[in-house]
């Protein structure tokens, strides 16, 4: 009886898992580039995350794929709020299912499912038999489970039944403690239908422990946010957040609730599992409805709950819009400037951490550098790609020589994000292998740092404001650098026939001084840039 029952459990959830693939599969890869793409605004969001978790049958991955997201900054905290509420919406679909009485059509189904996904040579329709294999094993493993807990009934369950009437906090545990359990509030929620077809719980019970599964679905989500960012762990807060909210609204009107819910039950002639199922929707999308316009608080409290730390990097979301590339090219040359400047910024304080870092060997330097080198990075990929779709429009001579520029200065600017991070790398392989660099040394790679960051920073400040005259220094600045790039490698040379340096110093000293002598480089084409304009 209890194999039957776990056995049944297992196949139910290889049900669930099995037709997500299936649809997933069936969509393509792009599912990830939706959440991106359709989260425009809150509602956009919402019907995303509901489609999305319709799509793969599970609202923790839909919340789990979320935070990703929010983690490498392909959303904003706010798009993430709208996701969520739809995810709790499209995670009723799996119990409505459920509350149809389909266990006969589970073997046909598996049957049907088998043949496409072992005879069939072609993608699609092996796509197609992933959905009606995870359907069937869905059905069939809710009989097993049935059939495994039958016998059970000759039992008394009246004293659990007057607990949870008497103890409503208990049910709430019990579902909550289940569903963390078992990492699916869509088997929680089969297991109550089948014990409340049963009659082994009454409906005030029942409401309790769904209660509960909403909020111990968040676990997941709670758990996927562990070591992410600041954003990202906000993300899974509203996530429990909402559903706790939610919870408490309904069971401060508990029998209003459970009003409607029997009256839609008696006026609809609903099944048991149905009614539940109808439970559980209703709740979700009630509270959605409720909280919806509440989404700018829900941001402001867990922004209040969780800070930033201090060396966190301000992230700001590229801004560029697609729509005036066909409407006006010069706009749009503005618009990728102003967004360069901003990836440009990140450059500066990038170097400028790496510095500190180099000097006090203290991580959150180096920690906070590689996050600016990563918006450096997002930021190269988004103006690429909008200044590639430019290209095709038709540019005037002027508009033409921006747009060459722009794609170049893009690319400079993402090099010195490199040769930062190569930097930081080799401060770290230092570290590591305990390689003590000599006073003088020390002092030499300091002073050549200060001039390239010098060297940077005149660059980008001309640039911003198009001074010729501080474009024509960094010049100057970068023959400094060159002129003490071959002074220390001559240096350096001296050493090693002295003995003074091993094969590993030799390495960091030759990479150092390289990469810093190709950031004054960049710096200089972007001071050429602005002196040609």
């Amino acid at each position: 009886m209890l194999f039957q029952f776990l056995g049944g459990l297992g196949l139910f959830l290889f049900g669930i898992k099995y037709l997500g693939e299936g649809l997933q599969n069936s969509a393509g890869d792009r599912l990830r580039n939706i959440l991106d793409s359709l989260t425009t605004n809150p509602y956009t969001g919402v019907l995303t995350g509901l489609f999305f978790t319709i799509l793969i049958q599970s609202s923790s991955a839909t919340t789990v794929m979320t935070v990703g997201l929010v983690n490498a900054r392909m959303l904003t905290l706010r798009q993430s709020v709208g996701i969520i509420m739809g995810a709790n919406i499209g995670t009723t679909f799996t119990t409505f299912i459920i509350g149809f009485d389909a266990a006969a059509y589970g073997l046909p189904l598996l049957a049907v499912g088998g043949f496409f996904v072992f005879f069939i040579r072609s993608y699609k329709y092996i796509s197609i038999g992933r959905i009606l294999f995870g359907l069937g094993a869905l059905f069939f493993g809710l009989q097993l489970k049935a059939s495994g807990i039958e016998p059970l009934q000759v039992l008394d369950f009246k004293n659990l039944n007057d607990q949870l009437n008497d103890q409503p906090f208990l049910g709430i545990a019990i579902g909550t403690l289940a569903t963390m359990f078992m990492q699916s509030s869509s088997a929680t929620v089969g297991i109550l239908q089948q014990m409340f077809s049963m009659d082994w719980i009454h409906l005030n019970g029942a409401l309790a422990v769904l209660f509960g599964e909403n909020i111990g679905t968040t676990i997941t989500a709670v758990i996927a946010a562990i070591g992410a960012s600041q954003n990202a762990k906000r993300a899974a807060l509203v996530h429990v957040l909402f559903n706790v909210i939610g919870t408490v609204i309904f069971f401060i009107f508990f029998i209003p609730y459970k009003s409607i819910i029997e009256w839609v039950a008696r006026t609809m002639n609903l099944k048991p599992a149905m009614e539940i199922a109808f439970a559980h929707g209703f709740f979700n999308v009630a509270s959605v409805i409720i909280l919806f316009p509440f989404i700018s608080l829900l941001v402001y409290a867990v922004t209040r709950l969780i800070r930033d730390d201090e060396w966190t990097v301000d992230t700001q979301t590229v801004k560029l819009d697609e729509k005036v590339i066909n409407s006006s090219a010069e706009f749009a040359l503005h618009q990728a400037r102003q967004e360069l400047l901003k990836m440009a910024a990140y450059s500066r304080e990038g170097l400028r951490l790496a510095l500190l870092f180099f000097q006090t060997r203290k991580n959150r330097y180096a920690d906070t550098a590689m996050q600016y080198e990563e918006e450096i990075n997002r930021f190269d990929r988004q103006i690429t790609k909008f200044l590639v779709k430019l290209s095709i429009h038709s540019l005037s001579k002027n508009e033409s020589t921006e747009h060459t520029m722009l794609l170049n200065l893009c690319k400079d600017i993402e090099r010195v994000g490199d040769h930062m991070k190569n930097m930081i790398d080799l401060v770290c392989f230092m570290g590591r292998n305990n390689i003590k660099l000599s006073e003088v040394t020390s002092r030499d790679f300091e002073n050549m740092m200060i001039l390239t960051q010098s060297c940077l920073e005149k660059a980008i400040k001309a640039l911003e404001t198009n001074n010729k005259f501080m474009a024509e220094e960094v010049l100057s600045i970068e023959d400094d650098i060159d002129e003490m790039e071959r002074t220390l490698r001559k240096k350096h040379i001296q050493d090693i026939n002295n003995n003074l340096s091993t094969g590993q110093e030799s390495v960091v000293y030759v990479d150092f001084i390289s990469n810093l002598e190709r950031i004054g480089d960049h710096s200089v084409n972007i001071a050429e840039a602005v002196l040609e304009r």
